[in-house]
């Protein structure tokens, strides 16, 4: 006899606006991450050193704006306590690996608390945490609103995955988790990328050329530059998986049962006793 299949349970439902609201801040967020390759050459923002400010102002702007929405009516006192919980443990997580052959030990918590609440807890989980990281660590600043989408899609994928047990299920959250680094990673990359090496070299942005010419430019820089973290990072979020993704999918889920995030509530009066019987008497 075979283990069913678990259960999801999402600890933040999923409304129409807030699933448009994903919808729209990610096509934003790609917008901001991979302007250098629809930039009209002619405009100011190609040759200028001041469009990641500019889309460091809009996203924290439009994650506000998706937070609202999955908050109205989807995110329960108990979703809350979770997530906050969760946050602050990816919060002390990060500054223990970072700095060090790209381990970061962060992201593994984001891939498996996705996989068992879903894209819209895995989306703000991952937003709140590196916020919450970012204020512990002074790590403050224009990259902030980068990372945060970028973690907030991490989370978002995981919960998207599709449905497996036990060992293909580990097998699948451990590889995912190694894309999710790299792309987390060449993600990062495309924020700075125009203005980190000036002009003239072969890694250089060059405003108006083929997006293919560029892409190929960003990928020698990538390679270059980062490859090496990146590949900590990948490799990191795979061994943390396999290892202790059963115990910690096991840890959370049992945390989802008790919560009940997909029972109605019922109000039940309880039925009129006999005054008699209410009644207190002193002597």
């Amino acid at each position: 006899m075979t283990p069913a299949t678990p259960r999801r349970t999402a600890a933040v439902r999923l409304r129409p606006k807030a699933t448009a609201a994903i919808a729209l801040v990610s096509i934003a967020g790609l917008i901001a991450f991979g302007w250098p390759l629809i930039v009209d050459p002619g405009s100011g923002i190609a040759h200028g050193a001041d469009a990641p400010f500019v889309f460091a102002l809009l996203l924290p702007l439009l994650l506000a704006v998706v937070l609202a929405e999955i908050a109205e009516g989807g995110l329960d006192v108990k979703a809350v306590a979770l997530l906050g919980v969760l946050s602050a443990v990816g919060a002390v997580l990060r500054p223990l690996g970072a700095g060090s052959a790209g381990i970061e030990l962060v992201f593994f918590l984001l891939v498996l608390a996705g996989r068992v609440f879903g894209p819209g807890f895995g989306f703000v989980l991952g937003s709140t945490t590196l916020f919450a990281s970012a204020l512990i660590t002074g790590g403050v600043g224009p990259w902030l609103p980068y990372q945060m989408l970028g973690a907030a899609w991490v989370g978002l994928g995981a919960g998207l995955l599709p449905r497996a047990r036990g060992r293909r299920e580990i097998a699948l959250l451990a590889a995912y988790g190694a894309v999710a680094g790299l792309a987390y990673g060449w993600l990062l990359n495309f924020s700075f990328w125009p203005f980190a090496v000036g002009t003239g070299t072969g890694l250089s942005f060059i405003p108006g050329a083929p997006a293919w010419e560029n892409l190929h430019r960003f990928a020698l820089f990538s390679l270059a530059t980062s490859l090496g973290w990146d590949l900590g990072r990948a490799l990191t979020n795979a061994v943390l998986i396999a290892v202790t993704g059963a115990a910690v999918l096991g840890a959370l889920r049992r945390a989802s049962r008790r919560a009940a995030f997909d029972a109605t509530p019922e109000f039940n009066p309880a039925p009129h006793a006999d005054a008699a019987t209410v009644i207190e008497t002193h002597p």
